[in-house]
Protein backbone atom coordinates (compact mmCIF):
# COMPACT_ATOMS: atom_id res chain seq x y z
CA UNK A 1 0.00 0.00 0.00
CA UNK A 2 1.16 3.40 -1.11
CA UNK A 3 0.00 6.71 0.47
CA UNK A 4 0.79 10.15 -0.67
CA UNK A 5 0.15 13.00 2.39
CA UNK A 6 0.58 16.83 1.49
CA UNK A 7 1.08 18.72 4.71
CA UNK A 8 0.31 22.74 3.24
CA UNK A 9 -0.61 26.00 4.22
CA UNK A 10 0.03 29.09 5.59
CA UNK A 11 4.25 30.09 6.08
CA UNK A 12 4.78 29.16 10.29
CA UNK A 13 1.60 27.38 10.50
CA UNK A 14 2.95 24.53 12.08
CA UNK A 15 3.81 22.02 8.89
CA UNK A 16 7.38 21.16 9.26
CA UNK A 17 6.50 20.41 13.30
CA UNK A 18 3.21 18.55 11.71
CA UNK A 19 5.48 16.32 9.70
CA UNK A 20 8.11 15.44 11.82
CA UNK A 21 5.62 14.43 14.54
CA UNK A 22 4.05 11.86 11.97
CA UNK A 23 7.30 11.00 10.47
CA UNK A 24 8.16 9.14 13.94
CA UNK A 25 4.74 7.90 14.71
CA UNK A 26 4.26 6.20 11.09
CA UNK A 27 6.23 3.43 9.46
CA UNK A 28 8.24 3.15 6.80
CA UNK A 29 7.43 7.02 6.54
CA UNK A 30 9.94 9.60 4.09
CA UNK A 31 9.70 12.97 3.75
CA UNK A 32 9.47 15.72 0.91
CA UNK A 33 9.92 19.52 1.80
CA UNK A 34 9.10 21.80 -0.94
CA UNK A 35 11.66 24.63 0.95
CA UNK A 36 14.29 21.77 -0.60
CA UNK A 37 13.48 22.76 -3.92
CA UNK A 38 14.16 26.42 -4.25
CA UNK A 39 15.76 28.05 -7.45
CA UNK A 40 19.39 29.95 -6.36
CA UNK A 41 18.94 32.94 -5.28
CA UNK A 42 20.31 34.83 -8.46
CA UNK A 43 17.49 33.01 -10.19
CA UNK A 44 14.59 34.65 -7.77
CA UNK A 45 12.98 37.22 -9.52
CA UNK A 46 12.24 40.91 -7.90
CA UNK A 47 8.50 41.78 -8.28
CA UNK A 48 6.11 44.73 -8.98
CA UNK A 49 5.85 45.06 -4.72
CA UNK A 50 10.05 45.60 -4.40
CA UNK A 51 10.53 42.31 -3.36
CA UNK A 52 12.40 38.99 -4.20
CA UNK A 53 9.46 36.50 -5.23
CA UNK A 54 10.53 34.14 -2.82
CA UNK A 55 6.60 33.37 -2.18
CA UNK A 56 5.53 32.51 -5.83
CA UNK A 57 5.34 28.84 -7.56
CA UNK A 58 7.87 30.05 -10.00
CA UNK A 59 10.23 30.27 -7.15
CA UNK A 60 10.60 26.90 -6.89
CA UNK A 61 11.94 23.75 -9.51
CA UNK A 62 8.87 21.97 -9.05
CA UNK A 63 8.90 19.94 -12.20
CA UNK A 64 12.67 18.38 -9.66
CA UNK A 65 10.38 17.91 -7.09
CA UNK A 66 7.39 15.52 -9.20
CA UNK A 67 10.52 13.40 -10.51
CA UNK A 68 11.28 12.96 -6.62
CA UNK A 69 7.89 12.00 -6.13
CA UNK A 70 7.49 9.81 -8.71
CA UNK A 71 11.19 7.87 -8.04
CA UNK A 72 9.47 7.32 -4.67
CA UNK A 73 6.20 6.07 -6.45
CA UNK A 74 8.44 3.57 -8.67
CA UNK A 75 10.66 2.18 -5.74
CA UNK A 76 9.50 3.09 -2.21
CA UNK A 77 11.83 0.50 -0.47
CA UNK A 78 14.57 1.66 -2.78
CA UNK A 79 13.94 5.14 -2.24
CA UNK A 80 13.56 4.88 1.90
CA UNK A 81 16.92 3.17 2.15
CA UNK A 82 18.64 5.87 0.20
CA UNK A 83 17.05 8.29 2.42
CA UNK A 84 17.95 5.96 6.09
CA UNK A 85 14.78 4.95 6.23
CA UNK A 86 14.60 1.59 7.91
CA UNK A 87 11.47 -0.84 6.76
CA UNK A 88 9.64 -2.05 9.41
CA UNK A 89 9.16 -5.71 8.77
CA UNK A 90 5.78 -5.73 10.82
CA UNK A 91 4.44 -2.94 8.34
CA UNK A 92 6.45 -4.14 4.52
CA UNK A 93 3.78 -3.48 2.68
CA UNK A 94 2.64 -0.17 3.99
CA UNK A 95 4.74 2.70 2.74
CA UNK A 96 4.02 6.93 3.31
CA UNK A 97 5.83 9.62 1.57
CA UNK A 98 4.83 12.72 3.23
CA UNK A 99 5.28 16.21 1.41
CA UNK A 100 5.58 19.33 3.25
CA UNK A 101 4.81 22.88 1.89
CA UNK A 102 3.24 26.16 1.24
CA UNK A 103 2.23 25.82 -2.14
CA UNK A 104 1.92 22.03 -2.41
CA UNK A 105 -1.46 22.14 -4.42
CA UNK A 106 -0.68 24.88 -6.59
CA UNK A 107 1.43 23.25 -8.60
CA UNK A 108 -1.58 21.07 -11.22
CA UNK A 109 0.72 18.15 -12.25
CA UNK A 110 1.20 16.88 -8.74
CA UNK A 111 -2.15 17.50 -7.40
CA UNK A 112 -4.21 14.10 -7.72
CA UNK A 113 -1.08 12.66 -6.46
CA UNK A 114 -2.07 13.18 -3.46
CA UNK A 115 -3.87 10.34 -1.09
CA UNK A 116 -4.75 13.10 1.81
CA UNK A 117 -4.70 16.95 1.45
CA UNK A 118 -4.41 19.15 4.74
CA UNK A 119 -3.62 22.74 5.00
CA UNK A 120 -2.95 24.79 8.06
CA UNK A 121 -4.07 28.18 8.63
CA UNK A 122 -3.57 30.64 11.84
CA UNK A 123 -4.61 33.76 11.94
CA UNK A 124 -2.95 37.35 10.18
CA UNK A 125 -1.63 38.60 13.94
CA UNK A 126 -0.24 35.37 14.88
CA UNK A 127 1.09 34.24 11.48
CA UNK A 128 3.03 38.10 11.70
CA UNK A 129 4.33 37.17 14.95
CA UNK A 130 5.46 33.41 14.34
CA UNK A 131 7.65 34.71 11.42
CA UNK A 132 9.09 37.66 13.16
CA UNK A 133 10.67 35.22 15.35
CA UNK A 134 12.01 33.00 12.48
CA UNK A 135 15.73 33.29 11.11
CA UNK A 136 16.37 32.37 8.11
CA UNK A 137 19.21 31.56 5.44
CA UNK A 138 17.97 34.92 3.16
CA UNK A 139 16.80 37.30 6.46
CA UNK A 140 13.52 39.02 5.53
CA UNK A 141 13.74 42.66 4.50
CA UNK A 142 11.65 45.41 6.40
CA UNK A 143 8.05 45.36 4.73
CA UNK A 144 7.73 41.84 3.42
CA UNK A 145 5.39 40.06 5.25
CA UNK A 146 2.74 42.38 4.51
CA UNK A 147 4.19 43.31 0.92
CA UNK A 148 4.73 39.83 -0.47
CA UNK A 149 4.41 36.90 2.24
CA UNK A 150 0.46 37.53 3.42
CA UNK A 151 -0.87 38.69 0.26
CA UNK A 152 0.64 35.53 -1.79
CA UNK A 153 -0.51 33.18 0.91
CA UNK A 154 -4.36 34.74 0.38
CA UNK A 155 -3.80 35.16 -3.38
CA UNK A 156 -2.89 30.81 -3.78
CA UNK A 157 -5.31 29.99 -0.87
CA UNK A 158 -8.20 31.71 -3.29
CA UNK A 159 -6.86 30.26 -6.48
CA UNK A 160 -6.76 26.61 -4.60
CA UNK A 161 -10.43 27.12 -3.81
CA UNK A 162 -11.55 28.54 -7.12
CA UNK A 163 -9.65 25.55 -8.29
CA UNK A 164 -11.98 23.14 -6.66
CA UNK A 165 -8.88 21.56 -4.78
CA UNK A 166 -10.36 19.35 -1.87
CA UNK A 167 -8.71 20.04 1.36
CA UNK A 168 -8.58 18.91 5.15
CA UNK A 169 -8.21 22.38 7.09
CA UNK A 170 -6.20 22.22 10.54
CA UNK A 171 -6.28 25.28 13.07
CA UNK A 172 -2.56 25.74 13.30
CA UNK A 173 -3.18 27.38 16.60
CA UNK A 174 -4.17 24.16 18.08
CA UNK A 175 -1.89 21.95 20.42
CA UNK A 176 0.70 20.37 18.43
CA UNK A 177 -0.04 16.76 20.28
CA UNK A 178 -3.69 17.02 19.02
CA UNK A 179 -3.29 17.85 15.37
CA UNK A 180 -1.19 15.47 15.10
CA UNK A 181 -3.02 12.61 16.72
CA UNK A 182 -6.14 14.08 14.48
CA UNK A 183 -3.76 13.51 11.24
CA UNK A 184 -2.74 9.99 12.45
CA UNK A 185 -6.35 8.69 12.92
CA UNK A 186 -7.36 10.08 9.34
CA UNK A 187 -3.97 8.65 7.86
CA UNK A 188 -4.84 5.38 9.73
CA UNK A 189 -8.47 4.93 8.90
CA UNK A 190 -7.36 5.87 4.72
CA UNK A 191 -4.66 2.94 5.37
CA UNK A 192 -7.47 0.03 7.12
CA UNK A 193 -9.78 1.33 3.80
CA UNK A 194 -7.07 0.51 1.29
CA UNK A 195 -6.31 -2.98 2.66
CA UNK A 196 -10.19 -3.64 2.86
CA UNK A 197 -10.79 -2.45 -1.16
CA UNK A 198 -7.87 -4.72 -1.88
CA UNK A 199 -8.47 -8.09 0.47
CA UNK A 200 -9.93 -10.86 -2.36
CA UNK A 201 -13.69 -10.71 -1.93
CA UNK A 202 -14.63 -14.09 0.13
CA UNK A 203 -16.29 -17.11 -2.81
CA UNK A 204 -20.31 -17.22 -1.82
CA UNK A 205 -20.75 -20.36 -0.45
CA UNK A 206 -22.27 -23.30 -2.84
CA UNK A 207 -25.27 -23.95 -2.66
CA UNK A 208 -26.28 -27.52 -1.56
CA UNK A 209 -27.13 -29.61 -4.64
CA UNK A 210 -30.26 -31.95 -4.64
CA UNK A 211 -31.40 -34.77 -6.98
CA UNK A 212 -32.19 -34.20 -10.61
CA UNK A 213 -29.22 -30.96 -10.45
CA UNK A 214 -25.89 -32.78 -10.71
CA UNK A 215 -24.76 -32.71 -7.48
CA UNK A 216 -26.51 -35.98 -5.90
CA UNK A 217 -26.74 -39.43 -6.15
CA UNK A 218 -29.99 -40.08 -8.86
CA UNK A 219 -31.83 -43.57 -7.73
CA UNK A 220 -31.16 -45.80 -10.53
CA UNK A 221 -34.83 -46.24 -12.96
CA UNK A 222 -36.23 -49.28 -12.99
CA UNK A 223 -35.39 -51.46 -16.18
CA UNK A 224 -38.08 -51.52 -18.57
CA UNK A 225 -40.52 -54.51 -18.67
CA UNK A 226 -38.95 -56.88 -21.87
CA UNK A 227 -41.79 -58.91 -23.82
CA UNK A 228 -41.33 -63.14 -22.67
CA UNK A 229 -39.64 -65.33 -25.06
CA UNK A 230 -41.64 -67.26 -27.35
Amino acid sequence: MKLIVGIGGVTNGGKTTLTDSLLKALPNCCVIHQDDFFKPQDQIAVGEDGFKQWDVLESLDMEAMLATVRAWLCGPQKFARAHGVSVRPDAADTHILILDGFLLYSYRPMVDLYSRRYFLTIPYEECKWRRSTRSYTVPDPPGLFDGHVWPMYQKYRRQMEADGVEVVYLDGTKPREQLCQQVLDDIRNSLLNQAQAAAPTPAPPARPQGPGRGGGHRAARPAAAQPDAV
